[in-house]
């Protein structure tokens, strides 16, 4: 008899039904994401470090702990192509470039206040990184210098660009989705 996609998967779970924690961090975790080909996974913490994992074909396994922030990593994420380079916000003030082939900080950014969240633009050029005060900064990727800086009169609470790195999305305390032009952030109807 012929399996279903549906029952070989359903199978393939009930059979790899195992739970496993990681002890990845001293504080909470606020951030998680895989990077862009699966096979790395970091984790962002309280702690203020950032713990790199690998997949192996059965299990996730320690790689590294990058160091060097000195307050909260409250979010990460991953460059939307290159699968070894990792951008991180902290409330340090700072934006940093990691890569995990060298285990090595990259560059540290600047910013203007406790950054709270981060994205990569789809081309991989421009990183976006908000603070507590709702100030969102464009890190150019490529000469590591900033862009551009826009003040928000509303609580910003996560942001993203399209897939065709057109349009730039902030979602807001008010319950909003603000949807924007980019690279001219201006308000689209």
């Amino acid at each position: 008899m012929v399996s279903t996609y549906a029952e070989t998967t359903r199978k393939h779970f009930e059979a790899n039904n195992r739970v496993r924690d990681l002890s990845a961090h001293t504080s909470k975790v606020h951030s998680v994401d895989w990077n862009s080909d699966g096979r790395r996974l970091a984790s962002g913490s309280f702690d203020k470090t950032v713990s790199l994992f690998g997949l192996q074909t059965d299990r996730l396994t320690k790689e590294h702990t990058f160091k060097g922030h000195s307050d909260s990593v409250d979010q990460l994420c991953w460059h939307p192509t290159h699968a070894d380079l990792l951008s991180t916000a902290s409330l340090d003030r700072t934006v940093r470039l990691w890569d995990a082939r060298t285990s090595k900080c990259v560059t540290t950014v600047q910013t203007k206040g406790e950054n709270i969240n981060i994205c990569w633009s789809p081309d991989g050029h421009t990183i976006a990184v908000g603070n507590k005060e709702d100030l969102v900064t464009f890190v150019d990727t490529r000469t590591h210098k900033v862009r551009g800086e826009q003040p928000f009169k509303f609580e910003v609470n996560e942001i993203s660009w399209n897939n065709d790195n057109d349009l730039f999305f902030l979602t807001s305390g008010q319950g909003h989705v603000h949807v924007l032009s980019y690279p001219q952030l201006q308000p689209q109807l």
